[in-house]
């Protein structure tokens, strides 16, 4: 495998509309951070009765530049990919502000009882409208179909254009770099089969809300299912030499990574073995995949 195509070298002009598409604008929150890239892309979709997709932070900054950018237009509509605190906490702010309703997946997963609730999501979120998988909503001159794509999170939407044939990616596919599965509600095998499903679609372009945007998305999907099944193998090639914990896998395999990601890591390693316990591949002393667990083949 060549590795993933990423583009890690971009600039952006915070507060600025992009055109990507002849539909569809960009404005980039000023929020970077290791997990962000250079910070959350809000999209706008159409001209003069437009959408907002993904809102973002709850930051002043970027709220009042997406409103200077649909200066003099209607927002009729408010998309929002999935509830993680980078996508969606901003959304109240500009639903009073304009007015539209918001649509999305549900609310915020909640975890299992006893298991600590994820700081990275946006619990209070409530949307007006659920959307299910291939449910569409029209606008004034576009076209949107809604595709549930779960893994990173479980209410995870890509949004397709379909007068652009472009694909609004939210986390589920990133331009810069791989996305974070992290249990209890992230999934591993969810993820991939939610890869898989895009495959067959027509869109000629991915938008992702962090990172660059996707011209050739067959290549670029291919090579991120690649990918997964080689942290596979690897996961199977540090176990054939002996047990291991997650930490003592991470610290292999991820070598190559800067350590400040390692947690990371080790959430997405263990999404990964805890599908590879559950069909037998792995095994644990009490068949739990956890942080903490020894795992051998």
């Amino acid at each position: 495998m060549a590795g993933i195509p990423f583009i890690t070298s971009l600039e952006f002009d915070y507060g600025a509309a992009r055109k990507v598409t002849p539909l569809i604008r960009r404005v980039v929150a000023g929020n970077p951070s290791p997990f962000t890239f250079k910070g959350t892309g809000t999209a706008i979709i159409g001209r003069g009765k437009v959408a907002i997709v993904d809102p973002g932070p709850d930051l002043a900054d970027h709220i009042e530049a997406q409103l200077k950018a649909v200066r003099g237009e209607t927002v009729t509509h408010i998309l929002v990919t999935h509830t993680h605190s980078d996508h969606s906490p901003a959304t109240p702010a500009i639903a009073r502000a304009t007015g539209a309703k918001v649509y999305a997946f549900g609310p915020h997963p909640r975890p299992p009882s006893g298991m600590p609730v994820e700081q990275s999501g946006d619990l209070g979120f409530a949307p007006d409208v659920r959307l299910a998988d291939g449910d569409v909503v029209a606008g004034d001159g576009w076209t949107v179909e809604a595709i549930h794509t779960p893994g990173h999170i479980s209410n995870h939407l890509c949004f397709a254009v379909r007068e652009d044939k472009a694909l609004l990616t939210g986390d589920h596919v990133m331009g810069w770099s791989t996305t974070v599965v992290s249990p209890p509600d992230g999934n591993m095998a969810d993820y991939v089969a939610s890869l898989r499903k895009l495959l067959p679609r027509s869109e000629s372009v991915y938008i992702p809300t962090h990172g660059a945007e996707i011209r050739d998305p067959v290549t670029f999907v291919s090579a991120c299912i690649e990918h997964r099944l080689n942290r596979e193998a690897q996961i199977l090639a540090r176990l054939a030499e002996g047990p291991k914990t997650i930490a003592e896998i991470v610290a292999v395999n991820y070598a190559a990574t800067p350590k400040h990601l390692h947690a990371a890591a080790g959430r997405s390693t263990l999404a990964h073995l805890i599908q590879m316990v559950k069909d037998g591949r792995v095994r644990t002393e009490d068949s739990e995949a956890r942080l903490d667990s020894l795992y051998h083949l």
